[in-house]
């Protein structure tokens, strides 16, 4: 059914794309009209709730117009919303109507009122959005996929997390809110915990905490929460749009779990005298920064250990760049070992994110009170990537292939673990280093591999032509975005 439903619901964007509405175009006007029809259902009975939408735009008046009327109401009801409060300003701030044929417009509008959406069921509706999301991420012409960390990935990382009940989740850069859905399953999964009443209240209002710049792909999360059952219409929405890493908000939180966006500066473009675009990185003056800098993601894994508490935990998807750079980026990794335990690094391999080009990581560190003595007595790194190669299309990620990691990380007692490299198997993935043997390293590096490239050495192992293909380009790619930065570097000094 629900397959069926997420292709009927789908099937809607392929006659709007010759109009020119882009898939994240579509999605968006389905968010508006689907929170529309399912306020009005929970007006209705049995639920009977008070919903704070205003007669003259309530669903009724929607499905009764149809033609230039309907386009007319609708814009005029996208408008009044934006200027609203609470789930409701959220959801629809900034909106506007991108479906230029009012005829489509009310097909859209006939085909989400033969549904009743409440009734469909948490799961049925939760399928369906992150299967509308899952496809919108596909489509990388719109740059949606850069939101969007893959499900397999991120179901890994909380099964090693293992989040408890009535404990506080947050995620600074939370886009379409994969964490939080991830989160969300683990702890109503009845194999881990059989929550009472108060537990299921604290998860629905009080567990989660989300802040996402991009006010799209913020309304894009409030849905997906909104469908999964987090949060409600009249409380406040579990997610912020803002940019998290402005100031410290002083709240503290259990367990961090997120992927910021990628790309090494931040930065603003603004038109000078000459009227040429310039642009100027974005730095973040904290003092509760160790460095200051402008690499985006350094700042993020500073703010992220500002925003635990004093025994939370975090797991955070990083580039390279944050486990080998000099500078700011070294201060970041001396402190991290100092004032956590930095204990597992996970060495993702290429060719499961959307954005090309990128070789990510996952750290894991559990915050520690203050002590004169360094935090982190080792760290245990696996390596995902050597010699392993996926595709986006033809040999996507699995949950089944990152298995092995979530047993070698051992949830159930990480100080239980066990190495698989030894002097007798050096094709092991899993293996430990000291924290002296870190600090030791050129600008106390993370960077650390120890596998041979079976491609180097053994030309009958080659990959798939087209993997190889994939990897030319993202290679290219890269050095591209490195001689960009080299220009702009050498502009500004002109």
């Amino acid at each position: 059914m629900t397959d069926s439903l997420v292709s009927k619901v789908w099937s809607f964007c392929n006659v709007l794309k010759d109009d020119g509405v882009s898939y994240g175009d579509y999605l968006e006007q389905l968010t508006y009209l689907l929170f529309l029809k399912m306020a009005d259902e929970y007006s209705k009975p049995p639920h009977n709730r008070k919903i704070d939408i205003p007669k003259e735009y309530r669903w009724e008046t929607i499905v009764s117009k149809r033609g230039a009327e309907l386009e007319t109401h609708y814009v005029s009801l996208l408008r009044e919303f934006g200027q609203k409060g609470g789930m409701l300003g959220k959801i629809f701030f900034k909106s506007q109507n991108k479906i230029s044929d009012p005829a489509k417009l009310f097909r859209i509008v006939q085909m989400i009122d033969q549904e009743s959406w409440v009734k469909l069921g948490t799961d049925v509706k939760g399928d369906i959005y992150e299967g509308l999301l899952e496809k919108n991420a596909e489509d990388t012409k719109s740059g949606a996929g850069q939101y969007f960390t893959p499900r397999a990935l991120i179901k890994a990382i909380v099964e090693c997390m293992r989040p408890e009940p009535e404990k506080t989740i947050a995620d600074p850069a939370c886009g379409t809110g994969g964490f939080f859905l991830a989160a969300y399953d683990f702890l109503t999964n009845k194999n881990n915990y059989q929550l009472n009443k108060d537990e299921l209240q604290f998860l629905k209002y009080k567990t989660f905490k989300g802040w996402e710049i991009v006010p799209n792909t913020a309304r894009l999360c409030l849905m997906n929460l909104f469908l999964h059952n987090i949060g409600d219409l009249d409380n406040l929405a579990p997610v912020e749009r803002a940019d998290a890493l402005i100031a410290d908000n002083g709240l503290r939180f259990d367990c961090v779990l997120t992927n910021p966006p990628f790309g090494k500066k931040s930065s603003m473009t603004f038109t000078n005298e000459e009227g040429e675009d310039e642009s100027e990185d974005l730095i973040y003056n904290r003092q509760d920064f160790w460095a200051t800098t402008s690499n985006k993601q350094l700042n993020f894994v500073q703010h992220i250990h500002t925003m635990l508490k004093v025994d939370g935990k975090a797991s955070v998807v990083v580039p390279d760049n944050v486990l080998f750079e000099g500078g700011a980026g070294e201060t970041v990794r001396k402190k991290l070992l100092e004032t956590t335990d930095l204990h597992t690094i996970l060495r993702l391999p290429t060719g499961i994110f959307y954005k090309p080009g990128v070789k990510a990581n996952v750290i894991f560190f559990d915050n520690r009170p203050a002590s004169k003595n360094a935090q982190t007595k080792e760290v245990w790194i696996y390596d995902f990537r050597t010699n392993i190669h996926f595709t986006l299309k033809k040999n996507t990620l699995k949950y089944e292939d990152i298995k092995e990691f979530i047993e070698s990380y051992n949830p159930a007692n990480r100080h239980k673990r066990k190495e698989t490299w030894s002097e007798k198997n050096p094709e092991g993935r899993w293996r430990k280093f000291t924290y002296d043997h870190i600090v030791s390293r050129d600008k106390t590096s993370l960077d650390i591999f120890w596998l041979k490239d079976k491609s180097l050495t053994d030309l009958d192992n080659l990959p798939d032509p087209d993997v190889l293909a994939i990897e030319i380009i993202e290679n290219i790619e890269a050095g591209l975005e490195s001689f960009k930065g080299i220009i702009e570097k050498l502009n500004k000094t002109k």
